[in-house]
C-alpha cells in the first residue's frame, strides 16, 4: 500500500486497496466503485489509465477510503500536513520533503457534499480573486488564515456558500464551479424584482442549451440556480415560497436528468427527491406524477423491468391530473415496461396506439409547458426502443431511421439514439453497420461527456463480440476505449 501511495497514483492506490491482505479477500472493483459514486467501468480506467489529476476527485477518494493525510502526497482539509510535488516521485521518494506553514494565509474552504458528507476544498485566495468565487463567501478570504478555519463549527463552514452548500457537487473541477458562482451571483441582482419569472426563464435557457453544450456545463447552471431558489425561498411569505418551489421541482428534476447522463444514479435520485418534496409543498401536483414518471425511465437505466412498469402505472393516476402531452409519454412509458415484462406484442401495441392518439389529439392552445420535448419524434424513438425490447429489432431499426434523419434531434440526442439504434442493428446480424453506427455515436459521447450514450455502446459491442475479429468492430472497440 505504501508502495503505491508514494507512486502518487491512485488508480494504484485503489488497487493495493482493493487487494490488501488486511481484507479476507479482495474486494470487488464494483464495490468499491459504489462508495466512490462511481461505475465498475470507470474505476477500471482509473486503476489501469493514466494517473488521476483532478484535485477535487482525488480529495473526495481519499476521504471516502479514510487514508490518513500524512501518507497523501496532497494536502487534505482540515490536516496538518502538506507536501510540494517533485517532477519524479519515485525518484525523491527518499529525500525530505521540504516543510511548509501548516497555516497559509488567505485560504478558504469550499464545502461540497459527496454522497452526503461535507468535503471541504481548500481554495487560496488568488484563486477565489480570479474566479469570483470569493463574492460567495460569508467570510473574507483576506481576513481569515486556515488555522482560524480550521477551529470553526462545521455549521459555521457551511456558510460560506449560502443555500448551495446544501446541494450535492460531486466531481465539479473549478471552471464548473465558477459556472456555479456565476448563477449565483446573476439571480443576486433580481431579488427584489420577478424573482420567481427570472428564474424560470433561466431554467428554461439551460434546457435549450443541454442539447449542445452537454451535462458537465449544463449542471453547474442549474445547481447555481437551485442554490438560489432554496435560499430564497426562506425568505418570502408562503405564497411565494409556494411558486418559488415549483420552480425549484422543475429544476430539481432537470438536475436529476443531467445526473443520470453522466451516469451518476445516486446524484440523479437525491435531485428527483429533491424534486418530489417541493412539487409536493408546492401543492404542484403535475410535478409529483411527471417525477414519477421520470424515477420509472431511470429505472429503465437499471434495467428494473418491474420498477419501469409500476412507476409509470403509479404516474398514470388520475390524482396527478396530468397534461395531455405527459399522459401521452407516460402511457408509452407503460409500454416499455409491458415489453420488458415479456407481455404479449398486441398488448404493447395497444399502449403504443393510445400513446400516438393522446398525443395526436393534444389541444393545440395547451399552455402547460410540462413535458414539452414529447413530440412524434420523440414517439418514434421511444416507440423504436420499446421493439427492440419486445424482441423486434427490424422494426426498431426502421423507427430510429425515420426519427434520426428528420434532423430535428440535438447533437447530444442524435447520438445517443445512434447507439441505441447501433444496439438494434447489431440485434438484427448486421456488425459492419453497427460498429460503424456506434463508432460515429462514440465521438459525439466523448464530446458531449455523455456516459449515459456510453454505457449503450458497451452493450452494442457486447452484442458483437463474436464478430469481434472483423475491421469494423475493431475500429468501433477503439474509439469506444478512446472515449
Amino acid at each position: 500500500m505504501r508502495e503505491a501511495l508514494e507512486s502518487w497514483h491512485f488508480g494504484k492506490v485503489l488497487y493495493a486497496y482493493r487487494t490488501h491482505p488486511h481484507h479476507e479477500r479482495p474486494i470487488s472493483q464494483g464495490a468499491v466503485a459504489n462508495w466512490l459514486g462511481l461505475t465498475q467501468a470507470q474505476l477500471s480506467r482509473i486503476e489501469n489509465g493514466p494517473a488521476p489529476q483532478d484535485l477535487s476527485k482525488l480529495m473526495s477518494w481519499a476521504h471516502s477510503l479514510e487514508i490518513p493525510a500524512d501518507l497523501l502526497w496532497f494536502k487534505l482539509p482540515g490536516s496538518r500536513h502538506q507536501f510540494a510535488a517533485p517532477t519524479k516521485p519515485r525518484e525523491q521518494a527518499g529525500r525530505q520533503k521540504p516543510e511548509q506553514s501548516s497555516q497559509t494565509q488567505g485560504s478558504t474552504l469550499l464545502p461540497v457534499v459527496v454522497d452526503g458528507q461535507t468535503v471541504f476544498v481548500p481554495i487560496d485566495a488568488s484563486t477565489l480573486a480570479t474566479s469570483g468565487l470569493g463574492s460567495l463567501s460569508a467570510i473574507s478570504a483576506d481576513s481569515t488564515t486556515s488555522a482560524e478555519h480550521e477551529a470553526m463549527s462545521p455549521l459555521h463552514r457551511r456558510t460560506l456558500l449560502s443555500g448551495i452548500a446544501a446541494a450535492a457537487l460531486p466531481g465539479l473541477g473549478l471552471e464548473e464551479l465558477q459556472r456555479v458562482a456565476s448563477a449565483l451571483d446573476d439571480s443576486r441582482r433580481y431579488l427584489d424584482g420577478p424573482v420567481v419569472d427570472y428564474f424560470r426563464s433561466q431554467l428554461e435557457s439551460a434546457k435549450h442549451d443541454d442539447g449542445t453544450l452537454g451535462p458537465k456545463k449544463t449542471l453547474p447552471v442549474v445547481l447555481g440556480l437551485l442554490g438560489a431558489i432554496e435560499q430564497h425561498a426562506r425568505n418570502v411569505k408562503p405564497r411565494a415560497r409556494r411558486q418559488l418551489l415549483s420552480v425549484g421541482a422543475d429544476g430539481a428534476e432537470f438536475a436529476g436528468w443531467l445526473y443520470r447522463d453522466i451516469h451518476q444514479p445516486g446524484q440523479a435520485g437525491f435531485w428527483y427527491d429533491r424534486a418530489m418534496e417541493w412539487a409536493q409543498e408546492a401543492d404542484d401536483a403535475a410535478m409529483q406524477g411527471y417525477v414519477l414518471l421520470k424515477k420509472s425511465q431511470m429505472a429503465y437505466d437499471d434495467r428494473d423491468a418491474l420498477r419501469v412498469l409500476t412507476l409509470a402505472q403509479a404516474a398514470r393516476h388520475e390524482r396527478w391530473q396530468l397534461p395531455q402531452r405527459v399522459h401521452a409519454e407516460v402511457t408509452q412509458q407503460e409500454a416499455l415496461g409491458l415489453a420488458m415484462t415479456g407481455e404479449p406484442l398486441d398488448a404493447v401495441k395497444q399502449k403504443l396506439d393510445e400513446s400516438r392518439s393522446l398525443l395526436t389529439n393534444m389541444p393545440s392552445d395547451d399552455p402547460n409547458p410540462l413535458g414539452a420535448y414529447f413530440a412524434e419524434d420523440t414517439l418514434m424513438l421511444r416507440n423504436a426502443v420499446t421493439y427492440t425490447e419486445a424482441g423486434k429489432p427490424s422494426m426498431a431499426v426502421e423507427l430510429f431511421g425515420e426519427a434520426i434523419a428528420s434532423g430535428t434531434l440535438s447533437r447530444r440526442d442524435t447520438g445517443f439514439f445512434n447507439a441505441r439504434r447501433a444496439a438494434a442493428v447489431a440485434l438484427c446480424g448486421e456488425p459492419d453497420e453497427a460498429a460503424q453506427l456506434g463508432r460515429a455515436s462514440a465521438e459525439v459521447a466523448h464530446t458531449m461527456k455523455s456516459e449515459r450514450t456510453l454505457r449503450v455502446l458497451g452493450e452494442v459491442l457486447h452484442t458483437l463480440d463474436r464478430w469481434s475479429s472483423r475491421p469494423a468492430v475493431r475500429d468501433f472497440r477503439e474509439a469506444l476505449r478512446a472515449s
